[in-house]
C-alpha cells in the first residue's frame, strides 16, 4: 500500500454537486449519505421509481444518464458490473470529457484497469473503489471504502466521499481497491470456515455454537496478532522457525483430519491445508516457519 489517507465521515464547506448512477441498495444508501452530507444530489436508475424515496428527500432525478453526469462535479457509478458501467457511460448521449468518476461497483482489477483506460481516453478523471461494508452502515465511520488511481483526484473529493463513511487512498494502481476486496473476503471466508470447521467438530460432543464463539474469537484474535511478523518474514524471504516448524504443523493437521473423519465431520478443508504443507515440506521447506507457504499461494493451481 502506497498510501494510507483516511478520513472518516465529514460534512465539506463547500457543498459538491454529486451524481449516483445506479439506485440498488447500496446505490440507495450512498445518494442518501450524500443528501444527509449536504449535497446537491442527482440520481438515475433504470427503474425510475427506485429513486423515489431518494426524491421525495430532495434528490434530483435524471432523465438519462448524459443528463445525470452533467448535473454533478463528481459522479458515483454504482452498478452490477464493470460491462454495465461502459455501457451505460458509454451512449451517445454521455459526455465524459472533464468529468470525475468514482466506480464503485465491484469487478476485478483488470475490469478496473481497463475501464480507467477507457474512462480516461474519454477525458474523465477515474478512481476505482471498493465498499467494504453493508448498506445500512453508509454514512458511518463502519463503512470502509476503498479508493485507487490519481492521488491528486482523490484528495479533491476526499471531504466529499467521506460523507459515505472511512476512505482510504491504496494508491495510483486502478486495480488495488479490487485486488484489496478480494484479499479482504478471502480472509473473511477463510475465518468464517475456520470456525465452521470447528463449530462442526464440537457439536459431536453436545457443545453450541455459542458456547464455541467466544473461545474462537480469542484463537482468531490470538493469530491475527501473528500478521506482522509474518509479514517481515515473508518480505525478507526468509522463514525462521522461531514459533514452530511447518513440519509440526503438518502433524497437528492430520490429527485434525483424523478427527474430522472420525466423528463424521467433513474433512475437505483441513486436508486442502495439509496437501499444501506436504508440497512445501516435499520441496525442503519442512523446518521452517508457516508463513513459507506463500510460495504455494503464489504458484498456480495447476503447477
Amino acid at each position: 500500500m502506497t498510501d494510507n489517507n483516511t478520513t472518516a465521515p465529514s460534512d465539506s464547506s463547500t457543498p459538491v454537486t454529486v451524481t449516483v448512477i445506479g439506485l440498488g441498495l447500496m446505490g440507495q444508501a450512498l445518494a442518501a449519505a450524500f443528501l444527509k452530507a449536504g449535497h446537491p444530489t442527482t440520481v438515475w436508475n433504470r427503474t425510475a421509481s427506485k429513486a423515489d424515496r431518494l426524491v421525495a428527500e430532495g434528490a434530483r432525478l435524471a432523465p438519462t444518464v448524459g443528463d445525470a453526469v452533467r448535473a454533478g462535479s463528481l459522479t458515483i457509478v454504482c452498478v452490477t458490473d464493470y460491462r454495465a458501467v461502459r455501457e451505460l457511460l458509454g451512449a451517445s448521449d454521455v459526455d465524459l470529457d472533464g468529468t470525475t468518476l468514482v466506480n464503485l461497483t465491484s469487478g476485478d482489477s483488470a475490469q478496473a484497469r481497463e475501464t480507467a483506460r477507457w474512462a480516461e481516453e474519454r477525458g474523465a478523471r477515474y478512481l476505482d473503489g471498493a465498499i467494504m461494508a453493508v448498506p445500512p452502515v453508509i454514512g458511518t465511520a463502519e463503512a470502509v471504502i476503498l479508493h485507487s488511481g490519481p492521488q491528486s483526484v482523490f484528495e479533491e473529493y476526499e471531504p466529499t466521499l467521506g460523507a459515505l463513511g472511512t476512505v482510504t487512498h491504496l494508491g495510483a494502481d486502478h486495480g488495488l481497491a479490487s485486488l484489496y476486496d478480494v484479499a479482504g473476503l478471502a480472509m473473511m471466508w477463510s475465518v468464517l470456515n475456520a470456525w465452521l470447521q470447528g463449530t462442526a467438530l464440537l457439536r459431536t460432543a453436545g457443545v453450541d455454537a455459542a458456547t464455541y464463539a467466544p473461545f474462537a474469537r480469542q484463537i482468531a484474535a490470538g493469530v491475527a496478532d501473528w500478521l506482522p511478523g509474518y509479514a517481515e518474514q515473508i518480505d525478507r524471504g526468509s522463514f525462521p522457525a522461531e514459533v514452530s516448524a511447518l513440519e509440526t504443523d503438518a502433524r497437528a493437521m492430520a490429527h485434525l483430519v483424523e478427527e474430522s473423519e472420525a466423528v463424521g465431520v467433513n474433512a475437505e478443508l483441513p486436508k486442502l491445508f495439509k496437501a499444501m504443507a506436504d508440497r512445501a515440506i516435499a520441496a525442503g521447506h519442512g523446518g521452517e516457519q508457516y508463513p513459507v507457504l506463500i510460495e504455494e499461494f503464489t504458484k498456480p493451481a495447476d503447477a
